[in-house]
């Protein structure tokens, strides 16, 4: 009979093992802070890099005006060299990214590069007096502005094709 307590007591101590090792977990668990909701990304100004763009770009460098204060701009850069490529992020009200891009660049290259590798599709769209060309496919929906022949517009990102629209709507060129 002494083989069998010898068993016994190697059990109990793998369990004990077992939920020491649960309740310090557990207590671990429960130190480490849990926040869930997305991280409050801070809003730009982009006032003086659109005015050093206008001034140092070879095209009409295009901005939005007029969107509500609930589109918040979060990233801008205007980059001289290698085709004068301008760029202008913004959180949409729903939390979604739309990004305006131009640059003089070869435009099918600066395409699939601003549009995360999407392909046009045969659906157009007019908006004020411009006319867009869909853009789907890749990580990214996009608009592209066709007629321009001194640069490339586009407005892409991961909000709706909706959304875009009132971006493609809101820019002004200067």
């Amino acid at each position: 009979m002494a083989g069998t307590n010898g068993k016994q007591k190697t059990v109990r101590d793998m369990i004990l093992s077992l939920a020491l090792i649960g309740l310090a977990a557990g207590f671990i668990y429960l130190l480490v802070p849990h926040d869930d909701h997305a991280p409050d990304i801070q809003r730009v100004d982009y006032r003086v890099e659109l005015l050093t763009a206008r001034r140092a770009a070879s095209y009409p460098v295009a901005a939005p005006q007029g969107l509500p204060s609930t589109w918040k701009a979060t990233s801008v850069r205007f980059q001289g060299e290698n085709g004068d490529r301008w760029h202008l992020g913004y959180q949409t009200p729903d939390g979604q990214y739309v990004q305006v891009e131009q640059s003089t660049q070869k435009r099918a290259d600066f395409i699939d590069d601003a549009s995360q590798g999407a392909s046009a599709t045969k659906t157009t769209e007019k908006i004020g007096d411009r006319t867009w060309t869909h853009y789907t496919g890749g990580r990214y929906r996009a608009l592209v502005m066709d007629g321009a022949t001194a640069s490339t517009t586009v407005v892409a990102g991961t909000a709706s094709f909706t959304e875009l629209t009132k971006m493609a709507a809101a820019l002004k060129m200067s």
